[in-house]
């Protein structure tokens, strides 16, 4: 018996498909067996033989979403974190109530939803993380190592966040919440409960949530500053640790793991918001809570700080930059409708921040009803609403330790997926840019996360809300701003924005529409342009209350923000000293997909003219 493997492509005419897309150019063989009978007579029969599936360059094909729900719960539990519940209810009512939406749906329509489109498209067609999809151009691949930098940098203080989250679950389950009196070990002589406090102005100062989030969370009352830390605590290095196990086991296996995981994480948070929305709505003045969150004041769309206290929340609300939409993505199937999921994902994170307002508002409502106070007096953002003003409200409600574990769960859920997101932008963008730990991606992963960990362990120490507030202030302001402004010029000035509008037809079988072309190749990087430009003007060194950050403190952070900005040109400028030939054929090689070159040597640049051999740049 003779065996013979004949190649697929040898007999084109018999396998090859007439219009083989991206991802189905595995290779495949024919095999086939000649017998020889005794009469002389010779049969042959065939046998398909199809390997394991491939991508073009011969690696092994990527995995995928085991189901697409998976994918939509994802991007959705990461989009969806902890600023839809303490930031943008805020900012609603601080800003005119219900006329601050024409401002955010106004930058949603021309930025926001265009941009989470683009990350979404792009991560899907090149199927590689933050790094890897710049082979379309490569000049830019620096801005996919800022993104991975940045979404480091974040998890570093996020998953601080998450346990001191854990430590209030944790401390709930009494019969008495910690944080109801001021007759506790950590309360100081000027804690006093709200019925005691004499004048409206003191109320924040020393209540027995305030003393019990500063003095007996963060022990910040025994460090003077940013420069005497002490050491990590061990109840909040206990809960740090249980947050980096569990996001461990949600990654190690890659987007098999995380898929199910998410089913949990990013589902529970709408049901404990629709409960404490039910309850909320019962309390008195809560209905005079939510009156005033969608009050409109449209005289406040003529203060121009209305306009860029919008956009910021935009930019900063769907999570474009983080390149965790294009590692997400890039698990999906080739020929996933991502124009929708766009849409649907966008819609429901913008939905998602102005419902929790209800919640939020309720509460509120009922606090200033029940202490007889202004609305203003008890309405903040940031960690003093989730960890000061909300737990005591629940402390006042019958069976608070019910309500404050429904609700500490609810604040767990919502930042262990954002975390998952975060976490996998990194190791999805390096494992794809460094091949060889595709194989290891258990140990990796687990480098990473124990590497985070340790960074963490800055931030649970005595005086790690002011480490903390730093990494805050600098990790994603001005840089992911930026990231996001040389990703939006790459695709649609480098790389092509018609290009680009092919690609998304190769998969989804038909164009963006004018309006997203557009939006992609004049109106984003323009709404970008001036955020960066804004983000620079009005930049203010942080502080945290009365506590002034020290200059060195300040350049600490600084560098930190320009370590990630800087890999957009360090890398422009190894990858021009890296290539061949002269200068203008170096640039030309640098700007044009890597499946391309090939045309390069021919002359053929299809974006730009190269220049004539006689031109200095070419000598």
């Amino acid at each position: 018996m003779l065996t013979e493997r004949v190649s697929a492509e040898v007999m084109s005419s018999v396998v090859a498909p007439e219009n083989p897309s991206p991802n189905a150019m595995a290779p495949k063989e024919v095999e086939l067996i000649l017998v020889k009978e005794q009469n002389g007579v010779q049969f042959t029969s065939s046998t398909l033989v199809v390997p394991a599936q491939t991508h073009p360059s011969g690696e092994e094909e990527r995995e995928t979403w085991g189901k697409k729900i998976d994918f939509l719960l994802s991007v959705i539990g990461f989009a969806v974190d902890l600023a839809n519940v303490w930031r943008f209810p805020y900012l609603c009512y601080k800003n005119g109530g219900g006329a601050f939406l024409v401002p955010y749906l106004f930058f949603m329509v021309i930025a926001g939803m265009p941009l989470f489109y683009m990350e979404l498209a792009l991560g899907q067609y090149n199927r590689e993380g933050a790094a890897g999809v710049w082979k379309i151009c490569p000049i830019f691949k620096g801005v996919g190592f800022t993104v991975i930098l940045i979404s480091l940098y974040v998890g570093f203080y996020y998953n601080v966040i998450i346990s001191w989250a854990l430590f209030y679950l944790f401390s709930s389950f009494t019969s008495e919440l910690p944080w109801v009196h001021c007759n506790n070990t950590w309360n100081s002589p000027n804690c006093s409960d709200w019925a005691e406090n004499g004048s409206v102005s003191d109320i924040y100062k020393a209540t027995p949530a305030q003393e019990y989030f500063e003095r007996g969370v963060l022990h910040i009352q025994d460090s003077n500053g940013i420069d005497d830390l002490g050491r990590p605590r061990w109840q909040l290095t206990s809960c740090l640790a249980v947050v980096i196990i569990l996001l461990y086991f949600s990654l190690w296996k890659g987007v098999k793991t995380s898929g199910k995981v998410v089913w949990i994480t990013a589902t529970m948070p709408y049901v404990v918001l629709t409960v404490l929305l039910l309850r909320g709505v019962t309390l008195p003045g809560a209905i005079d809570g939510i009156k005033a969150y969608l009050s409109v004041d449209f005289l406040k769309l003529c203060d121009a700080k209305v306009w860029i206290e919008a956009a910021t929340q935009i930019c900063f609300s769907l999570g474009v930059g983080f390149g965790v939409l294009i590692a997400f993505s890039s698990y999906n199937k080739f020929s996933n409708n991502c124009y929708r999921d766009a849409i649907i994902t966008s819609s429901i994170n913008s939905l998602t921040s102005f419902f929790s307002g209800f919640v939020v508002f309720s509460f509120l409502g009922y606090m200033s009803h029940k202490h007889n106070v202004a609305l203003d007096k008890v309405a903040r953002d940031g960690a003093g609403l989730v960890f000061v003003i909300y737990p005591e409200a629940i402390a006042t409600l019958p069976g608070s330790s019910v309500w404050a574990v429904i609700f500490f769960i609810m604040l767990l859920t919502l930042g262990i997926d954002s975390a998952m997101g975060g976490m996998e932008s990194v190791i999805t963008g390096l494992i794809d840019e460094f091949k060889f730990l595709h194989k290891h991606r258990e140990l990796f992963t687990l480098f990473i996360v124990v590497s985070t960990f340790l960074i963490s362990l800055f931030c649970v120490t005595n005086g790690g809300m002011y480490v903390f507030t730093l990494l805050d202030h600098f990790a994603a302001g001005t840089s992911i701003l930026f990231g996001v402004l040389i990703e939006a010029i790459g695709i649609s000035w480098f790389y092509g924005v018609d290009r680009f509008s092919d690609d998304i037809r190769e998969m989804i079988g038909h164009r963006p529409g004018r309006y997203w072309r557009l939006c992609w190749k004049f109106v984003s990087p323009c709404f970008l342009l001036f955020m960066v430009v804004v983000s620079f003007a009005m930049f203010n060194p942080p502080n945290y209350g009365s506590y002034t950050f020290p200059p060195w403190a300040n350049m600490v952070g600084w560098c930190l923000a320009m370590s990630s900005m800087t890999m957009v040109p360090l890398y422009a400028i190894y990858k021009l000293c890296t290539l061949p030939g002269k200068f203008c054929n170096r640039l030309a090689y640098a700007i044009t997909p890597e499946t391309e070159h090939h045309l390069v040597e021919n002359g053929e640049v299809r974006q730009f003219t190269v220049s004539a051999p006689s031109s200095s740049l070419c000598l």
